[in-house]
């Protein structure tokens, strides 16, 4: 029984020391969550786009009942 005890402890030591991002990793996560951010924003508020939003609730709203 003490060599399964020995085997279940070996296989867990360790894997609390590193269970999360450092510093550094969750900086770039931030600086790529607001890229795409700032991408997304340039894209929905684009001509084409709000051009192609107000044609389909236009035609969404012109359907007949």
């Amino acid at each position: 029984m003490r060599i399964i005890w020995f085997r279940v402890r070996a296989a867990f030591v360790g894997r609390g020391r590193d269970a999360g991002m450092s510093t550094s990793e969750y900086a770039m996560g931030t600086i790529a969550a607001c890229a795409f951010a700032a991408v997304l924003y340039k894209v929905v508020t684009s001509e084409v786009v709000a051009t192609a939003l107000q044609s389909t609730i236009g035609k969404a709203l012109d359907v007949p009942f």
